[in-house]
């Protein structure tokens, strides 16, 4: 039988502009088994656990839990300690802080206020930040998607035998048929059907402050159209650095019976600009959006053009 990982491998479904989108992210370690939706079926407290996600998607957020990869016996205790983090993924102002809660006082993080997140890194309180290896999130929840663990989990484990990453099995980042799915924090790309030789150097050139564009699903900053857009720019112009572009905006430019077009404007650091031409349609070959699904028409955008616009004289 079929997996929608290898549909989607085969039909060359186009990666770019597949990614969650999340300007905020909370990673909670949660070890122990994972249920479809792991925010309240696990051991985290399911009460908590859908507080936190609806008060992270109220602001552009997203929660999702964490473990060391390996095997994940269903015990628990009530003391044990769980490592937290809470990232910004926009560029320019990304950032991670990291704290260590028992399990009786995870509810302090419904003392987090998402509304502010993004002006400023969350201080005091025993936040802290943090400084080390990129953090690899391979997405491995079986439950939620066979294609997540059957080729997360070996994702996860060989990169964790080589070093060089912080890396964790997290439960959810989207987009199962592109799996092996993994998010790269701090500044929060999303990579598909990677093996552990590419993934390296994607971590590679995080930890230099770079970009790669090989297997990358887009920035979770931006909404899809602008996730395409700035891989485009990347690949039109070779920058690499990760945080030289930005998203101005995306708008809807011309609505179709089975296609819409968006206009992008994507900056660079240097003041150049450029308008980046979409269409979005959803009449392709038929996919299932994970296993078991009934096949659909995917929706993809495809880059029309990419024109670079005049730069204004400084005043």
């Amino acid at each position: 039988m079929s997996t929608c990982a290898t549909a989607s491998r085969a039909l060359a479904e186009p990666l770019a502009g597949t990614a969650a989108t999340a300007r905020t992210w909370l990673l909670i370690e949660q070890p122990g088994p994972w249920g479809k939706k792991a925010l309240v079926q696990s051991h985290l407290d399911p009460e908590l656990g859908q507080a936190l996600d609806d008060a992270a998607g109220a602001h552009g957020g997203r929660v999702a839990l964490i473990r060391r990869p390996g095997r994940h016996a269903d015990s628990s205790s009530p003391s044990a300690p769980h490592r937290v983090y809470l990232a910004c993924t926009v560029p320019g102002a990304s950032w991670i802080r990291t704290k260590v809660l028992p399990s009786d006082r995870l509810h302090e993080l419904r003392e987090l206020d998402f509304a502010t997140l993004e002006g400023a890194p969350v201080r005091g309180d025993g936040w802290e930040p943090y400084e080390g290896d990129p953090l690899a999130l391979v997405c491995t929840n079986g439950k939620r998607d066979r294609c997540c663990a059957l080729l997360g989990r070996p994702l996860a484990a060989e990169l964790e035998a080589s070093g060089g990453a912080n890396v964790w099995e997290i439960t959810h980042i989207g987009g199962h048929r592109f799996a092996p799915t993994l998010l790269v924090l701090p500044y929060g790309y999303a990579y598909g059907r990677l093996g552990a030789p590419a993934v390296k150097g994607v971590l590679d050139a995080v930890r230099d402050g770079h970009v790669l564009t090989d297997g990358c699903r887009g920035r979770s900053a931006w909404d899809r159209p602008g996730q395409a857009a700035e891989l485009a720019v990347r690949e039109h112009t070779g920058e690499s650095r990760a945080h030289a572009l930005t998203v101005r905006g995306s708008q809807a430019a011309q609505q179709e019976p089975k296609s819409a077009h968006w206009s992008v404007t994507v900056a660079h650091v240097d003041g150049r600009h450029w308008c980046v031409t979409l269409t979005e349609t959803a009449d392709g070959p038929p996919v299932p959006a994970s296993c078991g699904a009934a096949p659909a028409g995917p929706v993809r955008l495809d880059v029309v053009r990419i024109e670079q616009l005049p730069t204004a004289p400084p005043a």
